[in-house]
């Protein structure tokens, strides 16, 4: 019988933590803080660095994660496509290393390299960060607008419709987006489910 209630507590209590999560981070059309984390460089990173920048693909990756992994070279290629127009790619891996080995601050640094990652990789040291943003995945897209209000979340989701096979992209859903900022046209679409794998923590 104390055996049947040690599980019934712990399943109220599983039940209760996800009611709790519901509604946690920003959601479109919100105003994201800015943040100070470390880049593999060693320097501190925050987005009021960026003064000429007109907003941010913000991603939230990891080095472990296949998802992550196999969307690398995308990030690449948006940061390559919209920096110079003002929409840079800044990277952040959200999980902890004590639950996942493979992506400490080290390793974290030998990964941009073997890929050549042309834009901040960011680590969020006492996971301080990701759970303001409500990120929940790796990889989870967040692009955010500078307005006379601050930093405008404007979309939240996935990169594109084919989170582990790129030669399946159908619809891009982050150049989407950036190129309806640019030309300053309504987004068709503000939020996609992002695929990939949990956020250790």
């Amino acid at each position: 019988m104390k055996h049947v209630k040690t599980i019934l507590l712990v399943a109220l209590i599983t039940v209760f933590s996800a009611f709790t999560l519901v509604g946690k981070g920003y959601k479109v059309g919100d105003i994201a803080d800015d943040f100070k984390l470390k880049n593999i460089d060693g320097k501190m990173v925050s987005l009021a660095d960026y003064t000429d920048a007109k907003g941010f693909i913000i991603v939230f990756t990891c080095n472990t994660c296949p998802y992550s992994v196999a969307n690398e070279d995308r990030l690449n290629a948006l940061d390559a496509k919209y920096k110079e127009k003002g929409y840079p790619v800044i990277a952040i891996n959200p999980n902890n290393p004590d639950v996942q080995p493979g992506d400490s601050f080290k390793l974290m640094k030998v990964r941009a390299k073997e890929k050549g990652f042309t834009f901040p990789y960011l680590f969020d040291e006492g996971q301080k960060v990701y759970p303001k943003y409500g990120a929940t995945r790796t990889p989870h897209v967040y692009i955010l607008n500078k307005e006379q209000e601050g930093l405008r979340v404007k979309y939240i989701g996935a990169i594109d419709d084919s989170s582990r096979n790129e030669a399946g992209v159908k619809t891009k859903y982050v150049e989407d987006a950036v190129d309806a900022l640019l030309s300053g046209k309504e987004l068709k679409t503000t939020n996609t489910r992002a695929i990939g794998c949990s956020i250790k923590v």
